[in-house]
């Protein structure tokens, strides 16, 4: 066990060994298997595709509440005099105005206003925890390092491991675990004792549901991802239904929805760029996107209804009526709750509206769709006041 944590300069250092024995690192590896797990290569780890099956699991986390493993997530801390302006000058978020136990989802931006990754920024007192995605979280951490200052501190807490507990149901198992967990709300975040452990638990996720992520010691993990399992209302959940869950969500996931050409009015994750920031302009890539969100985007991300019951998956064309490609499919598939196929596609802003009909183009077969807002099923979060 380490006195401290990695600083990030340390793990870059050592990438190319750490990332050849990350599969080995994941602590609830083996507790996926022992529990019927479907184990696939996702970002550079051994991840559970499924238990059950995704439909089964899928519906079962909306009804109840799922258990998934998300440790292949990169935890960060930053601290020092002048971490929240560093950040700012990498995020459009107000990072300087987040209150104590208080989230705040952003974006990492390129010089040019594309998005490099999107995360979640915590403040910790004066410290701020931050969970950027798997497959990006060395790139992440190399361009951070190079845009941030010698006085701010940036250590990955890879002893720490990540979960969460999503669905209807989540609040009431995981109270009787870690009483006073109900008193939080959506997008709030707080430290819990569990058996003399520290449990960092926020009110937040990604599948439109009510939930938790949890920060856990690594050393610990399994331990309580037993005890979750002893509750009636949770079961396991692998990555094929998170990812139909966020879908139906109409959550964007960064490596197909989101990239680094894409910039932030595209995608249509405007309310991410805070008000004081868009006046001082002073982010990543603020020239172009405040450009764009005057004049408005050439192209926009979109929710598609498909016709019919056959998915258009990944990369599927958008064409004019001149059958010319003029945008693609970033995700698709059936979704359980809405009973249909759905996607997210970057079409022209002239096609963006609800209600227009869109061709796509899948293996040569054309499949009609319809335009329409998401999120496709309505989110179910918890937000102050008891309002959901």
């Amino acid at each position: 066990m380490r006195d401290a944590p990695p600083t990030a300069a340390d793990v870059i250092d050592q990438a190319d060994e750490y990332v050849e024995l990350a599969a080995d690192l994941l602590p609830l590896d083996a507790w996926h298997r022992a529990h019927g797990a479907r184990m696939v290569q996702f970002a550079g780890y051994e991840m559970p595709i499924q238990y059950d099956g995704i439909m089964a699991e899928h519906v079962w986390t909306r009804e109840s509440a799922g258990l998934f493993d998300v440790s292949h997530m990169g935890q960060l801390v930053f601290s020092g005099e002048g971490a929240a302006r560093a950040l700012e000058s990498v995020l459009p978020g107000d990072i300087t105005g987040l209150g104590e136990g208080r989230m705040r989802y952003s974006l990492l931006l390129g010089s040019g206003g594309g998005i490099l990754d999107d995360l979640m920024v915590t403040r910790r007192g004066d410290a701020f925890y931050v969970v950027v995605n798997g497959a990006t979280k060395y790139d992440d951490i190399a361009y951070l390092l190079d845009a941030l200052p010698d006085g701010v501190t940036m250590n990955l807490m890879d002893d720490q491991a990540l979960i969460a507990v999503q669905g209807p149901k989540a609040v009431d198992a995981l109270a009787r675990i870690v009483p006073g967990v109900a008193a939080l709300t959506f997008m709030t975040a707080a430290a819990f004792d569990w058996n003399g452990a520290v449990l960092w638990i926020s009110r937040s996720g990604y599948t439109g549901e009510d939930g938790f992520e949890i920060s856990v010691p690594a050393d610990n993990v399994v331990a309580l991802a037993d005890a979750l399992l002893g509750e009636p209302e949770v079961k396991p959940v692998g990555l094929g239904a998170r990812d139909s869950l966020r879908l139906e969500a109409g959550l964007p996931l960064y490596g197909h929805d989101l990239d680094p050409d894409i910039t932030p009015v595209m995608a249509d994750l405007g309310f991410a760029l805070s008000k004081r920031r868009r006046e001082a302009g002073d982010f990543a890539g603020a020239a172009r996107i405040l450009a764009e969100r005057d004049a408005g985007p050439v192209v926009k991300r979109v929710g598609l209804l498909i016709d019919g019951r056959q998915p258009v998956r990944e990369d599927a064309a958008v064409v004019d009526e001149e059958d010319s490609t003029v945008g693609k499919v970033t995700s698709g598939g059936f979704a359980p709750t809405v009973g249909a196929p759905i996607a997210m596609a970057y079409v022209p802003a002239a096609m963006a509206a609800p209600g227009t009909r869109i061709r796509l183009v899948q293996r040569g077969k054309v499949h009609m769709a319809t335009v329409t807002a998401m999120p496709f099923v309505p989110h179910r979060y918890v937000r102050a006041g008891g309002k959901s």
